[in-house]
């Protein structure tokens, strides 16, 4: 299989794949070395044809894909597509719509949470996946015939899953449970790297206001050094200086040159003198204008309530035949445990009518968990 390489040949297969009512799509990339996904392959699969394309071609275009993709006659098939879309966000600026993400669908009809795209071609598709290029440095060209052998069958074997979990949903009355999830992958604020939000990555290192104070202002900083830079996070400061900093909040090079997790010499670097003033704007700042963290759930026998549902979470899946996450998350659990009205998903749509009302049953003692044989039962109280 050739690789397409221009803009004329991507245009056609473009206009030829958007005659169909989907189109499977994955991509390969690259992040070890930089901040934005590097785009090194494209894959795309109608149901009579499966084609290639090289976004490192010199002078090639991607409009035509960014157009079939925004294309809303044509459904955009992904497994697992988040990062996928990420990349596409970030290269065009367009996020595929209408999407379908088989993982997604998958944990609806009850093949278990993230479930992979290898037991899904093993389980619907009955393929086996070569897995011998599975860590190709897909930057490199030329590929050989092996690997991209290996690339189409990442969108060719997607139509048979496609169509499996398509029926599936379809017979069962479920294709409105993605409706929330894919709203979530459409969204673009779901990809915007915004650096002041860049702190709550390490909001589990922090506890006093001064630390969140201090935190938002050094993460917000390494955000923006690692994207101007194009670098990974890692490569302008480790979590665990940022953390050190926020704790610490030195105010002289010599502070910041005594905390072990910086580097030495790097007080006296133009980023040390940087980091110093981004401490400096934190203490500064309004304490009554901080986000407040979480406080511990779970006390005054929180921990036994959390648990009991935890029980009814897997019972609920189990007899619905859906995967636990779809359902709630044990933040959704806390968030229950603590508060009736608590803004969750679990209480809310079609998860309230399966799961969210047998919560609130059983957290005020109307429902009762027992087990009959190796089962667990539910008793109305």
């Amino acid at each position: 299989m050739d690789l397409i390489s221009t803009t004329d040949t991507l245009a056609a297969a473009c206009a030829r794949l958007a005659r169909h009512p989907f189109v499977t799509v994955d991509t390969e990339f690259l992040r070890e070395t930089t901040f934005f996904a590097r785009l090194c392959l494209i894959q795309m699969a109608g149901p009579d044809e499966a084609v290639l394309v090289d976004p490192l071609a010199p002078d090639i275009d991607l409009a035509p894909f960014f157009a079939l993709m925004t294309n809303e006659a044509v459904v955009k098939v992904f497994h697992s597509a988040r990062q996928d879309v990420e990349i596409i966000w970030q290269r065009g600026h367009v996020i595929p719509a209408p999407l379908f993400d088989t993982q997604v669908a998958a944990m609806v009809c009850g093949y278990g949470d993230s479930v992979s795209y290898e037991q899904l071609t093993n389980d619907l598709a009955h393929q086996r996946i070569d897995k011998s290029s599975r860590f190709t440095d897909w930057s490199q060209r030329p590929l050989d015939n092996q690997q991209l052998l290996y690339a189409e069958s990442d969108v060719t074997h997607l139509r048979t899953i496609y169509g499996a979990l398509s029926d599936d949903l379809a017979r069962s009355g479920r294709l409105g449970w993605l409706d929330e999830e894919m709203a979530i992958l459409t969204s673009p604020d779901t990809y915007e790297l915004k650096p002041e939000d860049a702190w709550q990555r390490l909001r589990g290192r922090v506890r006093k206001s001064r630390e969140v104070a201090v935190l938002i202002e050094v993460a917000g900083w390494r955000e923006n050094e690692a994207r101007t830079r194009d670098v990974p996070r890692s490569r302008v400061m480790k979590d665990d200086g940022l953390a050190d900093i926020a704790v610490h909040a030195p105010r002289s090079a010599e502070a910041l040159g005594r905390l072990r997790s910086i580097p030495n010499g790097f007080e006296r670097s133009r980023a040390g003198t940087e980091i110093l003033a981004a401490v400096e704007r934190g203490l500064a700042r309004d304490p009554a204008t901080l986000p407040q963290l979480e406080r511990p759930r779970g006390r005054n026998g929180g921990g036994a309530v959390l648990e009991l549902l935890k029980v009814l979470l897997k019972s609920v899946a189990e007899t619905a035949r859906v995967a636990p996450k779809i359902l709630a998350t044990v933040d959704d659990l806390e968030a229950i445990v603590a508060d009736d009205d608590a803004d969750v998903p679990a209480l809310q749509g079609w998860r309230r009518g399966l799961f969210g009302e047998q919560a609130l049953k059983l957290k005020h003692g109307r429902l009762a968990i027992a087990v009959e044989g190796n089962r667990v039962i539910l008793i109305e109280r």
